[in-house]
Order: C-alpha cells, then sequence, then structure tokens
C-alpha cells in the first residue's frame, strides 16, 4: 500500500494550522488590523463579485455536492471492507485540512477580531435588573408605535407587503445609510439570496447562514415575513466581517433601524424586544408578565404566528444539530455557545444609554 506524500504533508500541515490557531485567539488586535480591516474586505469584495451576481446561491449547490461526495465515500469505503484504511484516513486529513485553511483565510478568523464594543467604544459591564427593565420598557413602546403606525389599529397583526427579492434590496438601504457614520458597516456588492435548502433550515431551526466559501449570505426563504428583514441584515453582517452572532444580531438591528422602510423598523424593534425581554424572563418573571401585557395584541399575534412556524418544523434531530452548532461556535470563541445570540441586549443597554439613540 502505497501514500501519497502530499496526504501526509497536508495532514502535517493541518496540525501546524490548529497550533496558529491557539496563537490568533491570543492576539484580537492582530486579526482585526490585519486581517478583518486588512485583507479580509478584499477577499469579500473578490467573493462577492464572483458569486454575488449569480441569481441562486451557489453555495447550497457545494453543500449539496459534498454531501453526496461523502455518501459515496462512506458507501465505497463500507463496500471494499475498509480496504487501504490508511491511506484513505489520511486523504480524509488531507481534505480536512484543506477545508480548514479556506475557511479561516476566506472568513473564519473574522471570529477572533476585537470585540464590537471596542470598536464602538462601548462600555459593557454587568447591567442590574433596573437597566434591563428600563430598557425593555421603552422597547415595547417603540415596538407598539411601530406596529401601529403600519397597522392603524391594536389588534391587527402586521403583513409585509415585499417580496424576498424586494426585502434583499431594500437591506443594502440601510446598510449605506449606516455606513454614512461608520465605514466599519460598509456593505459594497452583492446581497442576500434565498437559500436552496430552505426546508433543510427550517427543520434544524435555522433562519439563515453565511457560506464562508462563497461569501454569500444565505436566508430561509420560509420564515415569518416579519423576522426575515433583520435576518437578512443579520446575515450580511455575517459578510462584512462579523463573526461574532451577538454583534451581527446587533448589527442586524441597526440597520434595519437606520431603514426608510417601516417594515424593517418594526422588525428591529421586534427582534430587540424579543432578546430583552426574554432576557427580564430569566430574571424577573412578575415584571415580565407585565410588560409582555403592554404588548399590542397585533404583536402578540405576530410572536404567535412565528412560534408556531418554528413548531411546524420541530423533530426529533432538531436537538442534535444545535449541539453540534452549539459545539462550532464555542471552538470558534464564542465560549457562549448558542447562548452568544442573547448577548446583544448587552451591545443593545450600551447603545441607548446614549440619549440621542432614544428617538
Amino acid at each position: 500500500m502505497k501514500i501519497k506524500k502530499r496526504y501526509i504533508y497536508l495532514t502535517l500541515f493541518l496540525g501546524i494550522q490548529m497550533l496558529f490557531m491557539k496563537w490568533i485567539a491570543y492576539n484580537p488586535y492582530f486579526v482585526e488590523t490585519y486581517y478583518s480591516r486588512g485583507i479580509y474586505p478584499y477577499i469579500n469584495t473578490v467573493l462577492s463579485l464572483l458569486f454575488g451576481w449569480i441569481s441562486f446561491s451557489f453555495g447550497d449547490l457545494i453543500i449539496l455536492f459534498f454531501t453526496i461526495y461523502i455518501i459515496h465515500f462512506i458507501y465505497k469505503l463500507v463496500s471494499t471492507r475498509f480496504k487501504n484504511i490508511l491511506s484513505k484516513l489520511l486523504g480524509i486529513t488531507s481534505f480536512i485540512s484543506i477545508i480548514y485553511f479556506l475557511f479561516y483565510l476566506l472568513w473564519g478568523l473574522n471570529y477572533y477580531r476585537q470585540p464590537l464594543y471596542k470598536n464602538l467604544e462601548y462600555k459593557t459591564t454587568s447591567y442590574p435588573n433596573e437597566e434591563l427593565i428600563n430598557l425593555t420598557k421603552y422597547l415595547v413602546s417603540k415596538l407598539n408605535q411601530s406596529h401601529l403606525t403600519i397597522t392603524k389599529s391594536d389588534s391587527l397583526s402586521v403583513i409585509v407587503p415585499h417580496s424576498n427579492q424586494e426585502i434583499y434590496l431594500l437591506a443594502k438601504k440601510g446598510y449605506k445609510k449606516l455606513a454614512e457614520n461608520n465605514s466599519l458597516f460598509t456593505y459594497k456588492y452583492g446581497r442576500a439570496k434565498n437559500s436552496l435548502i430552505s426546508v433543510f433550515q427550517s427543520y434544524n431551526g435555522t433562519s439563515g447562514y453565511l457560506n464562508p466559501f462563497t461569501g454569500e449570505a444565505q436566508v430561509n426563504r420560509l420564515i415569518p415575513k416579519t423576522i426575515l428583514p433583520t435576518t437578512t441584515t443579520h446575515e450580511m453582517a455575517h459578510q462584512i466581517g462579523f463573526a461574532a452572532e451577538n454583534e451581527a444580531n446587533f448589527i442586524g438591528f441597526l440597520t434595519a433601524l437606520s431603514n426608510d422602510d417601516p417594515y424593517f423598523k418594526y422588525s428591529a424593534y421586534r427582534m430587540a424586544t424579543r432578546y430583552a425581554i426574554f432576557e427580564l424572563y430569566k430574571r424577573d418573571r412578575v415584571i415580565f408578565d407585565k410588560i409582555y401585557k403592554s404588548l399590542n395584541q397585533g404583536v402578540l399575534i405576530d410572536f404567535k404566528s412565528s412560534s408556531d412556524f418554528w413548531s411546524t418544523y420541530k423533530n426529533p434531530f432538531e436537538p442534535i444539530v444545535k449541539k453540534g452548532y452549539n459545539a462550532y461556535l464555542k471552538s470558534n470563541n464564542q465560549i457562549k455557545g448558542i447562548n452568544s445570540y442573547n448577548y446583544v441586549v448587552d451591545l443593545l443597554i450600551s447603545y441607548f444609554k446614549k440619549p440621542l439613540n432614544r428617538i
């Protein structure tokens, strides 16, 4: 049995890469300066020019292709009774080495950049219940107001008239406006796309994802329209180099709020309110109940409709997928895993501490 030398070299290179990532984890300033604000904008531009103009999700096709290939590989491995197993195992580690390298080069190093609060010069500290209560009350009032602006009735649910494609185009306008005040949020090329695997995403409980190899922001086309604007702006935040989920949530909120479209503003306050109010639920159930009941009836209908949507796709495999994703996030500098999404509340409190932002 002859083992190809490139398999050995690539496998050794995988070990070197892992050691390099250990060093990277302790050098966020280096990543921020030389990668996130250095070469990544150029990488993002190239990927956008290559794949952004394509109307369908090219990244989804790559995933489907490799899924079929992996199934075929496993079948061949079993059917040949694991013949030449050492060579095949080295072939697998070689493949992993290439994917590992491309993942971090094309996007993944953004997980290790400086925290957004430092770039925005926010002071984030543990906040008392009073601050959370005040924020939640404020957000509820703004959500109710935004809801009434659209429906003219507190008992009617919001019906978004835009198509998915219209929402993807409108999302770019929010980024353009936000970038006028901070170049960190500059979004140049491409736009979000409907995911070809939206049904699968619904079953694994995800609203969207960024494909790091093509730079495409993929959005689950089946999700309720009221969450589509902030889901889109969230995935676009990943595109421009913000990998942490709480930061993508915050930027998604800011961008939707900056949009002149009332449905984007509603979606922004809707998302922020949900995170704040359920953080309050974990701290004080009595006050949570009072504030939750102050939401317009139409907003509560919207919340229930969204909950019903995800319940429709609930299945025994979803928790397993979420555990895998949780492990993935923890391995990429997000020690809270899936709970990282909830830490957007810290950024929201810092943002709304400034009087000018409470308009």
